[in-house]
């Protein structure tokens, strides 16, 4: 071949050439059959021939070699994964896990999105990834197991532990264990997994997880705590590799939760002083990975110093003290901190009082005074609050709990000559007292028909506390009777008003203003007669319990049956159901339980509406006054009797009626005018709850019968039980804070025959 005509044809081309080359006068031709320089893997070759003698041909093979590694973005310094989540029981949860400083077979873990993006100049994305993921399981510091992706999936749910002492870094020995303790079929475990997602000319790989049952389904994975190593290796079509290598660390950075008591008043000692430990203003702290037993807490004066409060040795400071110089009331600052190192704080007081004179020169006041009711029922758990100035002290708070006769006093802790104001408080079971037939006795009272007595009823009919009693008030609370409302937006549960108040007006109170605390200029004296008249506010008819030494009272007197049309009810069907009292009633209120069924639309009438339901997943709750008939639209979700798939329940809302001689009535379901379906066993929660002193657990017996109620610790230890004979209908049983010996969360359940229920109830300090 003639020399020219090669060294004419360029190497370093473009692009693909098909056209053919020649040199002018030259009979050698030749033909660029094809050149791709961006095509590495491709074998390229040109041809040259004589035209003229057509003696021979010699063809010329042509590669093009791509000798750059892949760039990735590989990081420099180690990887830290920060974890604030709560800790997944189904994993990393075996009897040979160990965690050593949490003392659990559950090891700590935490979603670890562990991923590496790179490119090629060559390649573009047509690249390839491989890891090996290096842990250390047991916590000694050694990376003993390789999870490597080129044999993932021999074991779905598990990995070969140990298993980087075998075949350098193959995974072929170790011992097998299971990561994955969730209750799924064996396909459904969680196994290790790569996921590679193209964007443009780069390429991401991720380590996740996925089943044998969807292999394309990738999430992130639940890796443990403590310090790991990843080694990417990524490669061209050419061979060209690079190896990205760096270290994770997997920790807990979630800080435990600590939750205070709400305040604590102490009395100096005769020594002058008085020192309090951290757990007694402790209710609770948890945490996402610590156990309990392992959290240390700690306390200090607020504002004297930062992070969790240590000694000069690292034991944290479980104490506080106080002295006569710091009467009065004191922030304090409680810590929590984990085994991580993660802590957080709480703030709460504590009310320094010398009542028993124990300072020298303690120049005081006593105040004191009642909060009771109308119907002079003592008001307990009233929460009232004495704040004020004084020349010689700085400003001061200072409170106390209403006992069960409604009484208060906070003694030998007030400067004489001080500024105060009184003011109680009171805003917990909002429903105590409220049913359907307040109601029924605001709107006669709203019609002129039936005025309410006495201005306390008028201030408790009030409920948008608008100093005027309007529908808007009826509106409101039959929200809280139908459980849609848990609190009254704009009012408390209770209110308090100075009962040396005088009424202008007694038919309408709210001409001046209520004097809802007791304010005085310069204490000079004992003061012992502040008192104030409790207002439950949505109850006109004084039904609600004011103390614990109050008996409740809800005995009935008849049945109120509904009438309703037994039926067949088919899956998808949409139909009405009506629901006819069987006497004539001023009003009546329930839950109905709904067991396969949903609603779909209320038929309105002249007096029902959407506003007389409250519409829940299963149930629907029902306050109607006026009205002896309803109708719903249902839709049934499943097959089945009618009487089958919608019960009577007090559970949301009580289920009671109010016959025309202002009696109580149970209510009860007939069906056909053949089945009866009244309220079976319910147990309900405590109220109040929280408790200070005393509660009432509240159950429904479908029969007479004895039951045994059990009160357990949150170890399940048993700390009180009773049993009883008890009747048929509604039961209570008052439990005192003395029977208990114990704060914080309690259980309770109750017994009955072959029925049983637990709920939760918190005991405050």
């Amino acid at each position: 071949p003639n020399p020219n005509a090669i060294t004419n044809h360029p190497t370093n081309l473009p692009g693909p050439i098909v056209s053919p080359v020649q040199n002018a006068g030259d009979p050698w031709k030749s033909t660029i059959v094809k050149i791709n320089p961006s095509d590495a893997s491709a074998t390229n070759y040109s041809v040259y021939y004589n035209a003229d003698a057509n003696c021979y041909t010699y063809k010329q093979i042509i590669k093009i070699i791509d000798t750059q590694d892949p760039v990735s973005q590989c990081p420099t310094t180690m990887v830290t994964i920060c974890d604030v989540t709560p800790n997944d029981g189904a994993l990393w949860n075996q009897m040979y896990w160990w965690d050593l400083a949490n003392s659990t077979h559950d090891l700590g873990d935490a979603p670890s999105d562990i991923s590496l993006t790179a490119t090629d100049a060559c390649s573009g994305s047509n690249i390839s990834f491989e890891y090996q993921l290096l842990l250390d399981l047991d916590g000694d510091g050694t990376m003993e197991t390789v999870v490597n992706s080129t044999q993932l999936g021999s074991q779905p749910g598990g990995l070969g532990w140990n298993n980087v002492l075998y075949n350098n870094l193959n995974v072929v020995g170790g011992i097998s264990r299971q990561f994955d303790n969730r209750a799924v079929a064996p396909n459904q475990k969680w196994g290790f997994a790569i996921q590679e997602v193209v964007s443009g000319n780069k390429k991401t790989a991720s380590v996740k997880f996925n089943t044998q049952q969807a292999q394309n389904t990738f999430v992130t994975p639940q890796l443990p705590y403590g310090n790991h190593k990843i080694k990417w290796f990524v490669t061209d079509g050419c061979g060209n590799e690079t190896i990205c290598e760096y270290p994770i660390e997997i920790r807990d950075c979630k800080a435990p939760t600590v939750v205070c008591y709400n305040g604590l008043s102490v009395n100096i000692m005769p020594t002058g002083m008085i020192t309090m430990n951290d757990v007694d203003f402790l209710e609770y702290t948890v945490d996402n990975y610590t156990q309990t037993q392992f959290l240390q807490t700690g306390i200090r004066k607020c504002g004297t110093g930062s992070g969790f409060p240590f000694d000069a040795n690292g034991n944290p400071i479980t104490t506080v003290t106080f002295n006569c110089s710091e009467v009065g009331t004191q922030c304090v600052e409680l810590w929590s901190i984990d085994l991580a190192g993660n802590a957080d704080y709480c703030e709460t007081y504590v009310i320094v009082q010398d009542n028993n004179g124990n300072c020298p020169n303690s120049d005081k006041v006593n105040v004191s005074g009642s909060l009771k009711t109308e119907d002079t029922n003592g008001v307990e758990e009233g929460n009232v609050t004495i704040e004020g100035t004084s020349t010689f002290t700085p400003p001061f708070t200072y409170f106390d709990l209403s006992d069960n006769a409604g009484t208060y006093a906070v003694n030998n802790s007030i400067p004489v000559a001080s500024t105060m104001t009184i003011t109680p408080v009171k805003d917990d079971n909002p429903l105590n007292g409220v049913t359907t037939y307040d109601l029924v006795l605001i709107s006669k009272h709203i019609l002129g028909i039936e005025p309410l007595s006495s201005p306390y009823k008028m201030i408790a009919a009030d409920a948008n506390k608008s100093n005027s009693i309007t529908t808007f008030d009826i509106v409101e609370l039959r929200k809280l009777i139908l459980g849609v409302y848990t609190e009254l937006p704009n009012n408390t549960s209770w209110r308090f008003v100075d009962k040396s108040q005088t009424f202008a007006n007694p038919t309408n109170p709210f001409t001046a203003p209520l004097k809802e605390n007791i304010s005085v200029a310069s204490a000079l004296t004992n003061m012992t007669d502040e008192h104030f008249v409790g207002v439950k506010i949505g109850d006109v008819n004084g039904t609600a319990v004011a103390n614990s030494a109050m008996q409740v009272d809800d005995r009935t007197n008849g049945t109120l049956l509904f009438e309703l049309n037994e039926r067949a009810v088919k899956a998808g069907e949409t139909f009405d159901v009506t629901f006819k009292a069987s006497e004539a009633v001023q009003g009546y209120q329930m839950t109905l339980n709904l067991n396969g069924l949903e609603v779909a639309g209320i038929v309105k009438s002249e007096k029902v509406s959407e506003s007389n339901f409250g519409v829940f997943g299963d149930a629907l709750t029902v306050s109607i006054d006026g009205e002896q008939t309803f109708t719903v639209t249902f839709r049934a979700k499943k097959a089945g009797q009618l009487s089958e798939m919608i019960g009577v329940s007090s559970r949301i809302t009580k289920a009671e009626g109010y016959g025309m001689a202002n009696n109580r009535l149970d209510v009860a379901l007939r069906f056909g005018g053949n089945t009866i379906s009244g309220v079976g066993f319910e147990l309900y929660q405590n109220q109040p709850n929280p408790f200070v002193n005393r509660t009432v657990i509240g159950f429904h017996l479908p029969e007479a019968t004895s039951a045994t109620l059990t009160i357990t610790d949150e170890s399940g230890r048993l700390i009180y039980t009773q049993q009883g004979d008890y009747a048929k209908g509604y039961n209570a049983i008052a439990v005192d804070r003395a029977l208990l010996n114990t704060t914080g969360i309690l259980y309770y359940t109750v017994k009955a025959g072959d029925d049983a229920a637990t709920l939760k109830m918190i005991q405050m300090n």
